[in-house]
């Protein structure tokens, strides 16, 4: 495979989408299909005047059908599907059918509303299918074909892979998604990760829930799924990308939101912060200081706070004092929450966790919990 450039601010290397991947497998699978012969390499066309060239791993050519198959290359980025093989199997539609799409083994169906695809499709998104339908566009007019054909993707082990997405609670079994926009997966861009918190709150608009949570990791997502028997749809894989969910509900808002995380993450949210990852933001002694200083604290309990090693280590010396640093995180994760939502129709409210799933802060419950 060639074409893979370098991310220039980082020196680490470009990879493909599943859905470049299933255009190169196409486009090899169909002009074999016209012709008798399987490009290899296959070149494709992509936005942003990108021309890449796929190597065939797998092609087959019988009884009025050809599948081609390329290995998936993500680059430097640790996506789940680097390393595996993504297939088209190509045959001639009815006339004037234009390309029909089929999900084959690996690939998932979609089953729930809100999603940009409709309930019964093969999970192979927008623009992947627009670049497939240009590229058998392409190939039918150099080759005499009509372009009216069955294109039936797949993904080895796809079915295995797809447990380790989001895809169950979206909604999409079976197998993995054919994703991609540009075509090239930038490393470290999570742009996969923020597209699936996005489509969640899709999903969670589409059921008519009136409440979701983003949760920064499983044991708070346990810990408020008891709660407030939450169901696995209104629950938001949040991650560090406490914007990314605050930016969505912005433009698309869902009645009530809990925020749940550990006293680290939410402790930088309450310091303004939005992405919550180690290498982007850390956690503020100074701040913690200041809200138990603003709380009253002894002196000796501020100097405590101001040196501790970790935001956990904090919340233990405020627990022994009789101070409840968890409420004053979740207050300040609150109050930066409700400003990125600028007003947006979203009750708010926060629920800090320990490592076991104790509730060691709240703010904003009480009204709802009044209505519960």
């Amino acid at each position: 495979m060639t074409g893979a450039g370098r991310e220039g601010s980082t020196g680490l290397r470009h990879g493909w989408t599943t859905g470049a991947c299933a255009t190169a497998a196409t486009t090899a699978a169909y002009t074999a299909l016209l012709t008798g012969e399987f490009p290899d390499p296959v070149r494709i066309d992509l936005p942003h005047d990108r021309h890449p060239a796929f190597a065939l791993a797998r092609e087959s050519l019988a009884d009025g059908a050809a599948t081609a198959g390329v290995v998936k290359d993500a680059g430097d980025d640790p996506d789940v599907t680097h390393g595996a093989l993504v297939s088209a199997r190509v045959t001639h539609g009815e006339p004037g059918s234009g390309v029909a799409f089929r999900a084959g083994e690996g690939v998932g169906t979609v089953t729930k509303p809100g999603l940009p695809l409709a309930v019964g499709e093969p999970a192979i998104n927008p623009v992947p299918r627009q670049l497939v339908r240009e590229h058998v566009a392409a190939v039918a007019a150099r080759h005499g074909g009509t372009g009216d054909v069955v294109v039936e993707l797949s993904v080895e082990g796809g079915a295995e892979l797809a447990l380790k997405t989001w895809n169950p609670r979206l909604g999409i079994l079976g197998g993995l998604s054919i994703l991609g926009t540009t075509g090239v997966v930038v490393p470290y861009s999570c742009a996969s990760w923020i597209d699936s918190i996005r489509r969640g709150i899709d999903v969670a608009r589409a059921a008519g829930h009136a409440h979701v949570a983003g949760c920064t990791g499983s044991t708070s997502e346990r810990t408020v799924a008891e709660l407030y028997g939450l169901p696995e749809d209104a629950l938001l894989d949040m991650g560090d990308f406490a914007g990314a969910v605050l930016k969505y509900l912005r433009r698309h808002p869902v009645p009530r939101l809990t925020v749940a995380g550990g006293i680290g993450k939410l402790a930088k949210l309450a310091d303004g912060h939005l992405d919550l990852h180690s290498a982007r933001s850390q956690v503020s002694p100074d701040a913690l200081a200041a809200m138990v200083r603003g709380a009253g604290g002894a002196p000796e309990l501020v100097a405590g706070v101001l040196g501790a090693n970790t935001a956990l280590d904090a919340l233990r010396q405020c627990q022994a004092a009789g101070l409840p640093l968890g409420d004053l995180v979740a207050a300040g994760a609150r109050s930066t929450a409700l400003g990125v939502l600028d007003g947006a129709p979203v009750e708010v409210d926060v629920v800090v966790v320990d490592r076991g799933g104790t509730v060691v802060g709240r703010a904003g419950h009480q009204r709802t919990l009044a209505a519960e």
